[in-house]
């Protein structure tokens, strides 16, 4: 297959809103590709950009429209066989219940395994959890985004139960936070 015919086929995925990719999804997309030519054909298309290798294993179409939480997509796609979910740092900021947050940087807890990976569209940190799926699925919601948000107790609770500092937290906050959302004690 040419590289005319790879980007229109990674073209039809971004109409389908995927742009984040793991070799088993290129391998999966690209089936006529034999065991032996594959990794050929994908540095190949990486040297050309229409892909680009963020992670081990992991790969975005640079040119993809429906890129809109890439980092998530990718945090989502390293984790795929795990509960995973925003909290900590990531959920706290994102609900003005702590004052700074690094855009570049996304806090995930993850029943899978903890790491750190540094991409060209910023920092994923996974932090391991021992919460039941239910226990995640209970006290987290679907937000419109790649990963589920940890409701602000949860997140709380994760960034005591990691030994992060508490000094930023705006007590206050939370409480308003947790009565708008229905979630008051």
């Amino acid at each position: 297959m040419k590289t005319v015919a790879a980007m229109k086929t990674l073209v039809e995925w971004d109409n389908r809103g995927r742009a984040v990719f793991s070799v088993e999804d290129l391998r999966a997309i690209f089936p006529e590709w034999s065991r032996k030519t594959f990794a050929m054909r994908l540095n190949r298309l990486v040297r050309q950009g229409v892909l680009e290798h963020v992670a081990r294993g992991v790969y975005v179409n640079p040119l993809a429209r429906s890129r809109t939480h890439v980092l998530e997509e990718i945090a989502v796609t390293l984790r795929r066989r795990a509960t995973s979910y925003l909290s900590l740092e990531t959920a706290l900021g994102d609900y003005s219940i702590i004052s700074q947050q690094t855009i570049a940087c996304v806090t995930v807890m993850t029943t899978g395994r903890k790491g750190r990976f540094n991409t060209p569209y910023g920092t994923i940190a996974f932090t391991h959890t021992r919460r039941s799926v239910g226990e995640i699925l209970d006290r987290t919601a679907d937000v419109g985004r790649p990963l589920r948000m940890a409701h602000p107790r949860l997140a709380l609770e994760d960034l005591r139960r990691v030994g992060r500092n508490l000094d930023l937290v705006d007590t206050e906050e939370l409480a308003a936070i947790e009565e708008e959302m229905g979630l008051a004690a």
